[in-house]
């Protein structure tokens, strides 16, 4: 169960080398988590991850989880919430893929649209279902401000996210009065392996800044977390730049994403 300021004692993270979740695994483990599950491709990163984590006092055990593989989602997500309630399902896997590449290989492009989206939706109502199920819990979801509107410098991962973002807006929504709490997190840059070697982005913010942002919104059981915040005024005002104008706008170079 939580402690007395909304925090998980028992975390299962979806993604289990994303950069942000294992920078928020290790905040939530400081506070009050004593167990989390890792699922995520076997391999040795998601071992070394596991490690890692077992060093600050968790509990921590690997899961093989592919979000290619929708069909698997219940059986695995099954096993965890059988071991006993999970307080925080932390959904983080996703790919920025290759723009330029993807343009020209359509199933390329397809593959991050159903490892970012159609993986995500399958995973979110699973992991949904079982919160439910056991009557509390939280599910967070990474998002990114890609989202908010597409642009061409990366308008395939952006669509991805957006369709994720709207999504987790709408399970929050029905899963109101459950019990269960959904929670999107919209960071902007960050640096991360993903976007090692790219031009960062004016703004630009740390796993732990939003592993610092995903804490905060836990105790406050706020809907929507933006890292850093002021990024809700700047994308507002993007979102109502009239077309012709956003197109020529500098952001159209920018690749922000989130793992």
């Amino acid at each position: 169960m939580k402690d007395a300021f909304g925090l998980p004692q028992s975390l299962l993270v979806l993604g289990g080398t994303s950069t942000i979740a294992l920078a928020t695994a290790r905040r939530l483990i400081a506070r009050r988590t004593r167990t989390v599950w890792l699922a995520g491709r076997p391999s040795p990163a998601l071992e070394s991850a596991a490690a890692e984590l077992r060093t600050l006092g968790a509990d921590v055990r690997t899961v093989p989880f592919d979000a290619l593989d929708p069909r698997s989602h219940e059986a695995v997500l099954g096993k965890v919430f059988a071991e006993g309630d999970v307080d925080l399902v932390l959904l983080a896997f996703g790919v920025l893929g290759d723009q330029a590449n993807d343009e020209r290989d359509p199933s390329a492009a397809v593959r991050v649209a159903q490892t970012n989206y159609t993986g995500a939706v399958s995973a979110g109502l699973v992991g949904a279902r079982a919160l439910q199920a056991q009557g509390h819990g939280s599910l967070v979801v990474l998002s990114s401000v890609a989202g908010e509107r597409a642009r061409r410098s990366n308008f395939i991962y952006g669509s991805s996210k957006a369709g994720l973002d709207a999504f987790a807006q709408g399970l929050g929504d029905a899963l109101h009065g459950t019990g269960v709490h959904v929670m999107v997190v919209r960071p902007g840059f960050v640096r991360t392996r993903m976007t090692a070697g790219l031009e960062e982005a004016p703004l630009a913010t740390t796993p732990e800044a939003v592993a610092t942002a995903v804490e905060l919104g836990l105790r406050r059981r706020s809907e929507t977390v933006w890292v850093p915040g002021v990024l809700r005024v700047v994308m507002s005002a993007l979102r109502h730049t009239p077309r012709g104008l956003f197109r020529r706008l500098p952001v159209q170079g920018r690749l922000p994403g989130t793992r």
